[in-house]
């Protein structure tokens, strides 16, 4: 006589590497989402990171001319490349805030020191140039800006204020 093969446990088998098998599956497709969620959010967090003392407004050169309503700031850029620079104003409660472009680019109101060359554009990586800001032009009257801040963006990502001058002198 024939003996019968026990189909049940044949099929709890297969049953069984089966669901392994899609344990696997859904365990490779979470890790897959997750690594790339984590992996992009240290890319755009390591872009900012270590810039503090890298991008900065320098105070002996912030001033403001009473006689002709403008202020000058310097921005300095050490060993790291920028794309650009958020540069934000206050003057009397109200504010105003420009990008300063890697290329040339005009700005309603601020120009280029010495030479007052509208073109105004960051200075390369281990550089500072000088900007003259008009306070009129920029919707601010005869006020004296009370703080002026920078934050620097590298790549698609805007970083944290680096530098703050929140007094600034009368220009000599």
């Amino acid at each position: 006589m024939k003996e019968k093969l026990n189909k049940k446990g044949v099929s709890g088998i297969i049953g069984t590497i089966i669901l392994i098998a899609l344990v696997i599956f859904t365990a490779g497709i979470v890790w897959v989402v997750v690594n790339n969620i984590i992996g992009g959010g240290i890319d755009e967090a390591s872009s900012c990171f270590g810039i503090f003392d890298k991008v900065k407004l320098d105070p002996e050169w912030t001033c403001y001319n009473y006689t002709s309503n403008e202020t000058l700031f310097k921005i300095d850029i050490g060993d790291i490349n920028v794309n650009e620079v958020l540069v934000g104003i206050t003057a009397q409660g109200t504010s105003t805030s420009f990008r300063i472009l890697k290329t040339e680019s005009q700005i309603t109101g601020v120009s280029m020191y010495p030479d007052r060359n509208p073109n105004v554009k960051l200075p390369d990586k281990g550089g500072g140039f000088t900007y003259i800001i008009n306070m009129i032009q920029m919707g601010f009257g005869e006020e004296m800006p009370s703080i002026i801040q920078i934050a620097p963006i590298i790549g698609e990502q805007t970083c944290e204020i680096s530098s703050t001058v929140d007094y600034i002198e009368t220009c000599r």
